[in-house]
């Protein structure tokens, strides 16, 4: 396990690979932690630096009091790479992730050299929505919302076909701090990232999973359509986190893209 002190708090992070390779940034969706990525690790670590870490509030992070912002999210990520030495990556972020990839190209663009954005948009939800998540959680806990998230998470063939996989994963979510989970909520519930992503001038490879009820294929589409140059792509039968669910398919896509783009 590691660790670093950035951004007014304690990061948990994981760096393997090749220490003279492109470095690649994975950022984890709300309700889970790095581990979210291990189905994609054999695609990349022998020829990139790879960075997973947990978020503020996620895995083994510090938790602070809620709420959060993604201007948080995104200072977090900077203090990492900065800590790290890192001077630019490529990031891959899925959700909110993906709102943080975002931010960090759209406010820190040197430190970052292409992004993959997996199921994300430039505003997820509607403050009405979020209010009400926010509001159960704390009258109920995560586990009063668990199998109606991962009902949004994960297609329903997948649920099916994987049970115990997919009630691991039910784990990781109710596991999650509960500060750190509506704190991540507040954070997403605010942030509208639009203004920002037109200013993006990096390669953007947009993915979404065909079966995505939370960032439906033709809002990440818009978003896509908000950045010069990004391209869409879509996965087949893939929920919400086609990381799980479909990570060779996610893989190739991305291995495509970032060689097509010269970041491999």
């Amino acid at each position: 396990m590691h660790f670093v002190s950035g951004n007014g708090i304690v990061l948990h992070y994981r760096l393997s690979g090749p220490a003279k390779r492109p470095v690649l940034v994975f950022a984890n969706s709300l309700g889970t932690d790095l581990r979210l990525w291990d189905g994609m690790m054999g695609a990349f670590e022998r020829d990139f630096r790879v960075l997973r870490y947990d978020k503020r509030g996620h895995g083994l992070s510090e938790a602070p009091a809620a709420p959060y912002t993604i201007d948080d999210h995104v200072g977090d990520l900077a203090a990492l790479l900065e800590r790290l030495d890192i001077a630019q990556a490529i990031v891959c972020g899925i959700s909110v992730g993906g709102m943080i990839a975002q931010g960090l190209a759209a406010a820190r663009p040197e430190l970052a050299r292409g992004l993959v954005l997996c199921d994300t948009a430039v505003r997820i939800g509607t403050r009405e929505l979020w209010d009400e998540r926010i509001a159960a959680i704390r009258a109920g806990g995560i586990e009063a919302l668990a199998d109606a998230i991962l009902e949004r998470w994960l297609s329903p063939r997948f649920r099916a076909q994987y049970a115990v996989e997919a009630a691991g994963w039910r784990n990781m979510l109710v596991r999650t701090p509960v500060e750190g989970y509506i704190g991540t909520c507040a954070a997403i519930r605010d942030a509208d990232l639009s203004e920002g992503v037109r200013r993006i001038r990096r390669p953007v490879l947009c993915i979404a999973g065909s079966e995505d009820a939370a960032t439906p294929p033709e809002l990440v589409r818009a978003t896509a359509d908000l950045i010069d140059g990004a391209r869409f792509a879509q996965i087949d039968g893939a929920g919400h986190l086609p990381c799980i669910e479909e990570p060779a398919v996610l893989a190739a896509m991305m291995r495509s893209f970032l060689e097509e783009e010269d970041l491999a």
